[in-house]
């Protein structure tokens, strides 16, 4: 089922469905965007009243569960090895090369990036690219930063986890977050040899935060507040 786009104001866009089950209107929010449904016959302008009525609980939720960032022509962001750049061209497609340190996403001349579709795409680009980068060069660094501190760990696994930027199995398999390409290659480090201490203290005991601070030649502390500064975008 479709959705509708309603102005909402300084709620941004919202998405309206008619629903022939639904038997009021109701709201919701989710990742920064207001969802409307009402029934089949409902009345738009009721369901405006209702959102008016609703305004200032649906900011507080806006806030509390913001959205994605919007990707356009003026997004700057650099990873790990590449750095992303958004054009439009005369091509009829999407499509994403990377050529000298750059990802270009191309996008045809007619692109609304306001478009959820459209995001939905270039963020199915970006991922693509940082899962091949991801897989090609965190596996070898965790092999370097084991070898060099002494650690053993069974296998290393890539995925697009949302809330933790890696992890390690009692088994000692390591997953990361394919968004830890987002952080300089310093806080890479920090991240991969977290994982490689729990291969080791699986806890974040005392002991955990010795060994950290050993291998990380007493930079812990710092590496920790430095990485609340970065959050995962996909």
């Amino acid at each position: 089922m479709e959705y509708k786009k309603i102005d909402g104001g300084d709620l941004g866009v919202v998405l309206l469905k008619r629903n022939p089950r639904a038997r009021n209107y109701s709201l919701r929010v989710d990742k920064g965007q207001v969802y409307a449904t009402m029934p089949v016959y409902g009345s738009e302008c009721e369901l405006l009243d209702f959102l008016n009525q609703q305004h200032e609980r649906l900011l507080r939720m806006l806030e509390k569960s913001p959205g994605h960032e919007i990707f356009d022509e003026s997004t700057e962001l650099h990873f790990l090895t590449f750095d992303l750049r958004i054009i439009k061209s005369e091509r009829e497609n999407f499509y994403s090369v990377i050529r000298e340190g750059v990802l270009y996403i191309s996008c045809p001349l007619h692109t609304d990036f306001s478009d959820r579709e459209v995001q939905g795409i270039l963020r199915g680009l970006l991922e693509h690219a940082l899962r091949y980068e991801a897989k090609r060069v965190l596996p070898a660094r965790v092999a370097i930063l084991a070898q060099g501190h002494g650690f053993k760990y069974a296998s290393v696994k890539i995925n697009n986890s949302r809330t933790h930027w890696g992890s390690c199995t009692s088994r000692k398999n390591i997953n990361l977050s394919l968004s830890v390409m987002l952080l300089p290659a310093h806080l890479v480090d920090y991240i991969l040899l977290h994982e490689l201490c729990h291969t080791v203290e699986l806890n974040h005991s005392e002991r955990f935060w010795a060994l950290m601070d050993k291998v990380t030649e007493g930079k812990t502390g710092d590496y920790r507040n430095e990485l609340k500064n970065y959050r995962m975008i996909l």
